[in-house]
Formats: structure tokens, sequence, C-alpha cells
């Protein structure tokens, strides 16, 4: 038997995974089409967990579908983590102020301590704490994704931080709106109130827009601002995680490469002119990227899992929310 014919059934098997992935991404979006303001990335991972559940696919899903679910929730979450370097510009985020800049960064830091200790004390599992930590503080389920990656961390431990990120950051394009006006906020406030406490750039913007274009503008610069704290961060926990020997198989880079990516395209789009027409397609991309990630990464959960802790998970998720949504008002209401 030759290499390549050797090699035929495995790749048949990553090829089957990744069609899926790619399907799950389409209906995705196509929820998001169907229902306005529903994020096309949260509807992914929510068919992927829905499509999880039924008994009948699960061997299927955990044989022969198995290696291109893994190869989506790992390389393409990698990949998209780097394309999304080119929405963030250092020149936008230098329009802020080095004040409000220097908030943001202090926010992203002691919000992140803090939700890593609320996870600790609600013995959240494995590494569950720190994922949950990146995930609320820095960018959602990008975050989270890239944590793992930089520490080697199992698998399974994302699950519950990413439904966690979900959850919560869903409630907030319902909740939010609704505390603006008691909370005195203008539109420009309450986007900057949305930049700095809400999690995926997805659920910003569905949140942020509902108060018109001035409070998406500023909601989406100060968000922008947290996803470029996800590579000091990442690199911070890589570093951590050598000098303890704590990751599951071999150690991980000091940087990882997709984080050197990131910093790459983050710098292009500084220093480069990027017509619109190729940020618009790196956009889109990027959304498949990430869907297709979430809807493999949702289809690997087992809820019966989660179940098991999940009182102290939402407990520590919901605990979390309401720290970093009040930190993010102390900034607003400082600036």
């Amino acid at each position: 038997m030759t290499a390549s014919a050797s090699r035929g059934p495995a790749a048949r098997k990553k090829n089957a995974g990744l069609g899926l992935a790619a399907a799950g991404s389409a209906a995705g979006y196509g929820v998001s089409v169907l229902f306005p303001g529903f994020p096309w990335l949260t509807a992914s991972l929510i068919l992927g967990v829905v499509l999880g559940c039924i008994p009948a696919v699960r061997p299927a899903l955990d044989g022969v579908l198995k290696p291109g679910l893994a190869v989506s929730a790992r390389r393409l979450l990698r990949l998209g983590i780097v394309v999304l370097g080119l929405q963030v510009s250092l020149e936008t985020i230098g329009s802020l102020g080095w004040v409000t800049i220097v908030a943001i960064v202090a926010l992203v830091g002691v919000s992140f301590v803090i939700t890593w200790l609320i996870g600790r004390l609600f013995r959240l599992e494995g590494d569950q704490a720190v994922l949950l930590a990146a995930g609320f503080s820095i960018c959602g389920v990008s975050a989270v994704g890239a944590m793992s990656a930089a520490r080697g961390s199992d698998p399974k431990d994302a699950g519950t931080p990413t439904a966690l990120v979900t959850l919560y950051g869903t409630a907030a394009i319902v909740i939010l709106p609704a505390l603006a006006s008691l909370f005195g906020l203008d539109s420009v406030q309450f986007g900057h109130w949305v930049g700095a406490s809400v999690h995926d750039v997805g659920q910003v913007v569905a949140t942020a827009q509902t108060l018109g274009a001035a409070a998406l503008a500023a909601a989406v610069v100060v968000k922008l601002t947290r996803v470029l704290m996800l590579a000091p961060m990442v690199a911070i926990a890589s570093i951590v995680t050598r000098r303890r020997g704590t990751a599951v198989g071999k150690q991980p880079p000091i940087v990882p490469l997709f984080i050197i990516g990131f910093l790459v395209f983050v710098l292009v789009r500084t220093f480069i002119p990027v017509p619109d027409a190729v940020l618009a397609t790196a956009g889109i991309v990027q959304s498949i990227l990430l869907s297709m990630a979430l809807f493999a990464i949702g289809a690997s959960l087992r809820l019966e899992q989660l179940a098991r802790s999940g009182a102290r998970a939402l407990a520590a998720g919901a605990t979390s929310w309401i720290v970093i949504l009040a930190l993010g008002l102390g900034i607003v209401w400082l600036a």
C-alpha cells in the first residue's frame, strides 16, 4: 500500500469534519439573517451544541467526523485570530487619548485577575478559571481559544468558558440598552461602556448599535483596544506555563505563532493603506473561520458533563459579568 493510499481514509475523515463545520457556519449565518441582531458566531456555537445533543449523531461526531472538527476547533480558530488583527489599528486606538487607553489596559488586567479569582473561588475545574478570565476580560471566544492554545489546555476545558461567554454576552444585547437611561448615559458613553465590558466583537456590535451610529463607533474603538491586549496577555500566560511546566503535552512557545501573526496584521493595518474591499473580505473570512471553529467546539460539548458543574459555572460567570460591568461603568463615569 502506498503512502498516499494509506493517507486516503484519514484525509476523507478530516474533510468530512471540515465539511460539517462549514455547513454549521453557513447555517449559523442563516440564523443571523433570519434574526437580525443575533450574532453569527453565537448562532454557530449553539447549532454545534444542539447537534452534539442528538444521541444518534454522537458516534459520528466522536468517530469519522472528529479529525476534521478538531482541525476546525484549533487551526481555524488560530487563523481567525490572525485575521482579526486587520480590524485593529494603532492609530484608531491612539485617538482615544492616553488616559482612556491606560484605563482600558488597567481594566483588562484587573478584570482578568478578578475573574480568575472568582473562577477559583467557585472551584471551576482544570484551566476553566484562566480561560473564563481571558474570555470575559479580553475578547470572548477568540480569547478563550487563544489562551487555551497558548497554555496547551485540555480541549474539554474550553467548553464551559465558551458557553458562559456566549450566554452572558448575548444577555448584554438585551439588558445593557435597558440600563443606559437608568444610568444616565448618552450614546457615546453607552458605546464606551459596551466596548469596555461586553465580550465578543459581534456581541459588542449587536449591543451598541441599538443606540445608533455614535454608540457603535465608540464601542468598536474601545473594544478593539481590548482586543489588542490579547497578544501580551497570551504571551504572559505562555511564559508562565513554560516556567511551571503545567502544559498538557509539549511546552508551548513563549509567543505563539498565531499571536505573532495577529500583531503583524495590526502593524499592516496601521502603516500600510489597506483597501476597504480587502478589509471587508478579511472580515468575512475571519467570521467564517471563527464560526466554523465555534461550531466544532459546540459539537464537541456534552451538556450532561457541563451540567455537573453547571450551577458553579453559572454563578462564577454571573459574578464575573457583574464585576466587569461595574468596572466598565466606573471608567465611563471617571472619563
